[in-house]
């Protein structure tokens, strides 16, 4: 590794005379001493606006760092009394950026963030935290030694954004109970990463190493993942690997690499992309490759997450062996496995590591250690029977996975890892799945049509693959989204936490509730990879399917009305039984037509069923 965190960012230390001391150091690839001039500007957070108290400049030196880097360094006596003004030498929050200048004093590059700072302020600030006092604890207690990664079957995740959802990580926390409920034990979190707009989803990255302090900072997210994983529940973190931000630093540098005729050791073309959602990362160059190994190590490490959604992934993908997203995943997974809470009872390693891959979601599990993938394909085919595609064979296929083509195994490191997509019908990037029942959804629908969401929602719960839900959409959230522009990343939307309260909202997110607890609790074959698609018998005009899911001791009739009207089914079952409806609460009681409990006598055996308008039911024998 080129990387080595212990020599860059803003290290706090304690001098023999009892002073605090901070050390700041910079990789500048192929930058040598005489070449330019570096310097770092820093500011007690408490002096910021303070009128007539200014910041103090420190120039740093050059050397060649543990691996080869050039390095630019200083270190700086936080508590000498010659640099006492205003709160400068008193223990708080300090925040620090960079500039670069040439010999004779012209300013290159103006004042930029730091691209190791482990802490921001808010826009494009760096920032690094004095303790009251030497010996004060500095590291987080992390007290998670029962914990293990769930199974990937076994996962329901959650997509949040975090300034969305609660304002805040520990607001994230206050919301951990109510998560639970709907089954979930795997959050997956929006970028939480410093970002220099007041909101932003996150996704033109500026800081790697940092969470945004508007949500709290580093404590607040690690309180988080303990909170998450003493509750048996997995973090995932959405990571943006394949461009930056235009302020990124090493972006801002180039006049600096220009100055002395070298390549940028970082930014430029890798691979051909339609899209332009900023500054390319070149993973053709080792410090590229390096940084973002960093990141993924620092993240594990640091923060205990367990594991990474990435961005765009055809950006950077160049094949199974090469240098951009494949070596980046396999490195990661090689370091999982030296971690407790990733070890699986064969060895293998249950870091969760999920590509966002549109295109070919199905190659990207064959041919990477990738195990898990985001595919808006189901998506795309409810939104079909949405709008009165006249079938819903779409559907029904894709909640098979192997009749939608996705393999079951991968093989890492010589052992079989299982892989699955997740699967979804509501995600950030598209507007809430509601609006699809309405012919010209301005920017809110009403939620009267909510009742059309139910047989979705079985489905998801029922498919094979990792089912996941996008906040609210247990809610009947009802917003719609741009399809592109600022004004798609750069308005917060609020979840309204007022739809629980009210009767579309309570009638819904019971239904996800009761789903929650059959597919994590009551019913096992619901996790499991044996699907049967009742091919023949459902009636796809008619927007009627059914399928079963099996393990070794459990049967499960899934059957779904997406119409809006009452339809009549006729199954054979596949073995002796009784077969008890169990989405329906209590179970066995009926007042809308429908079987609730069905005696079979013999292996497929034929019985009628009756489904009401736009909803869904679960037979389970006995």
């Amino acid at each position: 590794m080129l990387v080595d965190l212990s020599e860059v960012g803003a290290h706090v230390t304690w001098m023999a005379s009892g002073n605090p001391s901070v050390s700041f150091g910079l990789y500048l690839p192929g930058i040598g001493a005489g070449a330019v001039v570096v310097e770092v500007r820093v500011i007690h957070a408490d002096d910021q606006f303070a009128p007539g108290v200014m910041p103090k400049d420190f120039s740093l030196q050059h050397s060649k760092g543990k691996t080869g880097l050039d390095l630019w360094t200083t270190p700086v006596d936080i508590g000498d009394p010659t640099l006492k003004v205003g709160h400068f030498g008193s223990p708080g929050t300090y925040l620090y950026r960079y500039r670069v200048l040439r010999p004779d004093g012209q300013v290159l590059v103006g004042w930029m963030t730091d691209p190791f700072a482990r802490a921001t302020g808010p826009g494009q600030l760096a920032a690094f935290e004095v303790p009251a006092r030497a010996g004060t604890p500095m590291d987080f207690e992390w007290r998670e030694s029962d914990y293990g990664v769930p199974p990937l079957d076994d996962l329901i995740v959650y997509e949040l954004q975090v300034g969305e959802f609660a304002d805040t990580f520990l607001g994230v926390i206050r919301r951990l109970d109510y998560l639970q409920s709907l089954g979930v034990n795997a959050l997956e979190l929006m970028p939480v990463t410093s970002v220099k707009q007041d909101f932003d989803w996150g996704y033109g990255p500026l800081h790697f190493f940092a969470p945004e302090e508007r949500y709290g900072g580093p404590t607040a997210m690690k309180t988080l993942v303990a909170a998450c994983h003493k509750r048996k529940m997995a973090v995932i973190l959405d990571s943006v690997y394949q461009h930056v931000e235009s302020a990124f630093p090493y972006q801002a540098l180039q006049p600096v690499f220009d100055l002395v005729g070298i390549p940028n050791p970082f930014i430029g073309a890798f691979i051909p992309s339609p899209y332009y959602f900023g500054p390319t990362v070149n993973f053709n160059l080792p410090f590229s490759q390096d940084f973002f190994q960093t990141v993924n190590a620092y993240w594990l490490d640091e923060y205990h997450v367990d594991g990474f959604r990435y961005d765009y992934v055809p950006g950077y993908y160049d094949g199974p062996t090469g240098n951009g997203y494949a070596r980046m995943v396999f490195n990661t997974y090689q370091k999982s496995l030296q971690i407790a809470r990733f070890k699986a009872p064969d060895g293998t390693s249950r870091i969760i590591q999920v590509a966002e891959d549109l295109d070919d979601p199905q190659g990207i599990l064959r041919d990477t250690y990738t195990n898990a993938a985001w595919q808006d394909r189901l998506r795309n085919a409810a939104v079909s029977v949405a709008h009165g595609a006249p079938s819903a064979d779409s559907i029904a296929r894709l909640l098979d996975l192997g009749l939608a083509g996705y393999p079951a195994t991968k093989t890492m490191n010589g052992n079989p890892v299982p892989v699955a997509p997740f699967q979804y019908v509501d995600s950030h990037d598209h507007s809430c799945f509601l609006t699809n029942f309405y012919a010209n959804p301005g920017a809110f629908v009403d939620r009267s049509k909510w009742f059309k969401l139910r047989p979705y929602a079985v489905a998801l719960y029922t498919a094979q693959g990792v089912p996941m839900l996008w906040q609210g959409q247990e809610l009947a959230e009802n917003y719609t989204i741009p399809d592109s522009g600022e004004d798609r990343i750069s308005i917060e939307r609020g979840m309204d936490w007022e739809l629980f309260y009210d009767d579309e909202g309570q009638a819904l997110v019971k239904l996800y509730r009761r789903l929650g607890v059959l597919r994590r609790t009551l019913i096992p074959a619901l996790r499991s990879r044996t699907s049967f698609y009742y091919d023949a018998e459902s009636r796809l005009s008619d927007g009627v399917v059914a399928y079963r899911r099996e393990s070794s001791s459990q049967i499960a009739v899934t059957v779904l009305n997406f119409s809006d009207s009452v339809q009549k089914l006729w199954l054979p079952f596949p073995a002796a039984g009784t077969y008890q409806e169990m989405v329906v609460e209590p179970a066995g009681s009926t007042t809308d037509g429908r079987i609730p409990v069905i005696q079979v006598t013999a292996a497929d055996e034929w019985h009628g069923l009756t489904i009401p308008a736009n909803m869904g039911f679960i037979y389970l024998k006995d």
